[in-house]
């Protein structure tokens, strides 16, 4: 680094340490402004309303003094050392910088009468405040002695609305009022109920009322310390806000461009039902809009059908942008012409996309897609999505440099799907949903090559529906789906184990599965300003059941379709998470998972892509990725990085996480986590002790913890974990937890224990 870049660091941190004169540029005969806050005086007021009238009324003061962090002033240090700077890091930084507050700049009459305001609004109309200024030195502070009075409560609430349409209205929508008798009157809780009523007035037609055409009077009068509130429309109400509104005529232009809303050059409208389309090349069938607009000719303006409308459009995902807006045509009745201009996206379009996934065989990491899209495939808003995607596992145990022998995992495949905007079924089937129902099917092509193992084909089809109840409800419902997965290559020493083994043999079966699956997901984490927020995933996977019942299949006698073996079983998953925003800046998020698998009829056990596996960069990861359990068995060739391992899967899954994430700096993020869990099966088996459910399962969880850091560029996370078992279920009894043994300094004992864990995303 140049020696004068170091000359001026050093300068600005000596600056920084032994700037204690703040007032150094504060003009002689003027003040710092150090702040004000507000004290209440009334021995009456709880002490309880005060912490929250308090911070209330102190944040509508103005100016803000100068920013204070433990009582220091960084950034008005970093204006006093920086304000000459012309050049060089000082002028870089000065920007940081923040000019001294004046006392001269402090409006204290302004104040006091914002104080005596808001409590007014509060209810307390005989609020009084006052100003003590405290000077030293050089710093001035300001305090405002309060004195709120007694709080008006509500002793009626009153609509005394004429007869007339608009007037029935308001007086029909006095049942649900959120004014209260005996709450505290509130003018924040007056403009929510105009709000309200509002809200209930555009649901009957009365399209250009507005909350500010309804007047709340207050008659403190009537008794000490209450008041009468009278709810009354007002005198100067246009007649068009009082009149019942009703569609026209619905224009649609669903390719639209500005220029077809120059005069002259407007294609003629082609007539469709309730509907005017001006589609000039003809790009969408008139069906798509039948579907998704719930307005028609002679309907009454509601502000539910209106948003359902345009949240039906835009779920279509055919639209980059749509505009609405309702016009009077030239008539003396209460009509209105909607108008929809619909801007489409480019119709095709190549996407690339880098994520962290876990895939239907539980194998976990980071993938690349490359994606073709087409978003109007057939006329019909149709999204028809060609993609090929290769992935990866990213797990390094101890001073390995690389993963274990046989645990490198690469994968590849393809997929087209045809996502069709509606329900295709024998029978109709509504929906009044703001999203459009979706009858999706896949046609798709997995390659799994576990090195020194094994590869692995999959070949995989489905019908199935998807659709959202709302932003934070969605169901998935697959009718049938298909999957076929057949080895095509098995490595000598894999195939010498699998003949000696069936563990071994179990991974490299060839697996037949059809049947419906059913996911439900709720999550409302998109609610940023919530402070606690959750996520849930619950999953039925069946297969062969209906079949396997009619041809009598047993694991005596089994039965084949096709000339192949088929599964039977039942599988569920759950996925419970919960988030908890920690201040503005971290996040302590947690999750549990159950699984359960149980086999019957034509299957001994659950195929081998259904069966529960756990460790791994999403999982638990202080240990490597399908090497955990079942039970408290534990594989002798494991840790062997020279030996093949087998992949240990179980019937039954219990996982849970947990893990604290604080903003570090910019876009880094760190984790400390810990996290827990196992596999188990139903079953005894000879060939692996211990590995059979029990109800002392908890006393057989594998416990991990370490940390980590994330790089959250939005678009793009990255992700390293380093973690170390601290409790091994495969020891004997009192000796499985293994904190005492950590010993970070041995070569040894962080060759054995400690994992890394580079991964995309976050790992839930």
């Amino acid at each position: 680094m140049n020696r004068i870049y170091i000359k001026y660091i050093l300068l600005l941190f000596t600056s920084l340490l032994m700037a204690c004169n703040v007032t150094k540029n504060v003009p002689q005969g003027d003040y710092l402004y150090t702040g004000a806050k507000v004290k209440i005086e009334d021995k009456d007021i709880k002490r309880k309303e005060k912490k929250i009238l308090e911070p209330d009324l102190n944040s509508i003061l103005r100016p803000k003094p100068n920013t204070s962090i433990l009582g220091l002033r960084p950034k008005l240090w970093i204006y006093n050392i920086t304000k000459t700077a012309k050049k060089g890091p000082r002028k870089w930084i000065k920007k940081w910088g923040e000019p001294p507050v004046l006392f001269s700049s402090v409006k204290v009459d302004y104040n006091r009468d914002l104080i005596v305001n808001r409590l007014e609004n509060k209810g307390f109309f005989r609020a009084m405040a006052t100003s003590d200024t405290s000077i030293r030195g050089r710093k001035a502070s300001l305090t405002y002695p309060t004195t709120a009075g007694p709080r008006y409560l509500i002793r009626s609430v009153n609509f005394t609305t004429d007869s007339s349409d608009l007037g029935r209205a308001v007086s029909a929508t006095a049942e649900n009022t959120i004014l209260k008798k005996g709450d505290s009157y509130d003018l924040d809780l007056i403009k929510a109920e105009r709000e309200r009523i509002d809200a209930n007035l555009k649901e009957k037609g009365f399209y250009y009322f507005s909350p500010e055409n309804l007047i709340i009077q207050v008659d403190s009068t009537s008794e000490r310390h209450r008041v009468d509130l009278y709810m009354n429309i007002k005198q100067s109400t246009a007649e068009k806000a009082r009149d019942i509104y009703k569609i026209n005529h619905i224009y649609i232009y669903p390719n639209f461009k500005l220029r077809d809303t120059i005069k002259g050059r407007t294609p003629a409208p082609i007539k469709y039902k309730d509907f005017y389309i001006i589609d000039r090349t003809k790009m969408f069938k008139p069906q798509v809009f039948e579907r998704t607009m719930f307005f028609h000719e002679g309907d009454i303006y509601n502000r539910t059908d209106h948003n359902l409308s345009l949240s039906r459009i835009m779920s279509l995902g055919t639209f980059k942008f749509v505009k609405n807006q309702f016009e009077e045509p030239d008539s003396s009745r209460a009509l209105l012409d909607a108008y929809y201009y619909l801007t489409p996206y480019t119709k095709k379009s190549i996407r690339a996309e880098v994520t962290g996934t876990t895939n239907s065989a539980n194998f976990t990491g980071s993938e690349f897609t490359l994606s073709w899209r087409n978003r109007n495939a057939f006329k019909g808003a149709e999204l028809l999505t060609v993609s090929a995607y290769i992935g990866t596992d990213v797990q390094v145990s101890g001073n390995n440099s690389g993963t274990a022998y046989g645990n490198k995992i690469l994968r590849y495949g393809a997929e087209v799907n045809l996502g069709i905007p509606r329900f295709i079924t024998p029978f109709k089937v509504s929906s009044n949903s703001a999203f459009i129902p979706r009858t999706n099917i896949t046609l798709g092509y997995d390659f799994l090559n576990r090195e020194g193992s094994y590869t692995l084909n999959s070949f995989r089809t489905s019908l199935g529906y998807s659709w959202k109840e709302s932003l934070e409800k969605e169901h998935r419902l697959t009718v049938l789906g298909v999957t076929y997965v057949q080895p095509s290559r098995v490595s000598t020493e894999y195939d010498s184990l699998s003949k000696a083994n069936p563990m071994y043999k179990h991974a490299i079966d060839k697996q037949f599965t059809f049947g419906p699956t059913y996911n439900f997901n709720y999550t409302n984490t998109h609610k940023t300003y919530k402070t606690n927020t959750f996520y849930f995933n619950g999953n039925l996977d069946l297969s062969g059941n209906i079949v396997g019942l009619i041809s009598g299949a047993n694991r005596e006698k089994e039965k084949e379709l096709f000339g192949t073996a088929y599964s039977q079983y039942i599988r569920t998953e759950l996925d419970f998470r919960y988030y908890r925003k920690l201040g503005l800046n971290s996040q302590w998020a947690n999750r549990v998972i159950f699984g359960y698998g149980y086999a019957y009829g034509n299957s001994r056990s659950l195929p081998f892509t259904k069966q529960f596996f756990i460790g791994g960069t999403n999982s638990v990861r202080a240990f490597r990725a399908r090497s955990l359990g079942p039970g408290r068995y534990r594989d002798e060739n494991l840790g062997n990085d020279n030996v093949l391992a087998a992949d240990q899967s179980g019937d039954i899954k219990v996982e849970m996480n947990s893990e604290f994430r604080p903003k570090l700096f910019s876009i880094v993020r760190g984790a400390l986590f810990v996290d827990a869990g196992n596999v188990w099966l139903l079953n005894n088996d000879p060939d692996r002790p211990g590995a059979k459910f029990t109800k002392n399962f908890m006393k057989e969880l594998a416990v991990g913890t370490g940390a980590g850091i994330r790089i959250d560029a939005s678009i793009l996370v990255l992700r390293l974990d380093v973690a170390f078992p601290i409790r091994k279920p495969w020891l004997a009894d009192g000796e499985q937890w293994v904190i005492d043994d950590i010993n970070f300094g041995s070569k040894a004992w962080r060759k054995d224990n400690l994992v890394y864990n580079l991964a995309i995303g976050y790992p839930f």
